[in-house]
């Protein structure tokens, strides 16, 4: 598996989350955009380990990238998508639009009669 484990998209009352671990990442190497009705997420993991020795010396470089697409929800804000990264974890934040979100109404529960 590369560098992007896919780990859900939440559906909540207000907004819909895209959330997706990448570890060993950092916010400079993630791309958020917005393109033709769809969410894509792009990034590029680069490690690079030097070992020297007396009798030897290594020079490893490790390169990963991945790319990710999801259809934009039709109720979705597009003019007020945020996006946050901590800890590995990257979340997209898709607010609802007002009329989209669905009204609550809190059911009195009596004791029967």
């Amino acid at each position: 598996m590369g560098p992007f484990a896919y780990r859900r998209i939440v559906e909540k009352n207000d907004a819909y989350e895209v959330m997706a671990e990448l570890p060993g990442m950092d916010e400079k190497s993630i791309e958020v955009k917005l393109a033709n009705g769809g969410l894509m997420i792009r990034g590029e993991k680069q490690e690079e380990k030097e070992e020297k020795k007396k009798d030897y010396h290594l020079h490893e470089r490790r390169f990963g990238s991945f790319e990710r697409r999801f259809a934009v929800p039709e109720g979705a804000n597009t003019d007020k998508i945020g996006a946050s990264f901590k800890n590995g974890i990257l979340t997209v934040r898709l607010p609802k639009k007002p009329e989209a979100i669905k009204a609550e109404k809190k059911i009195e529960v009596k004791a029967a009669a």
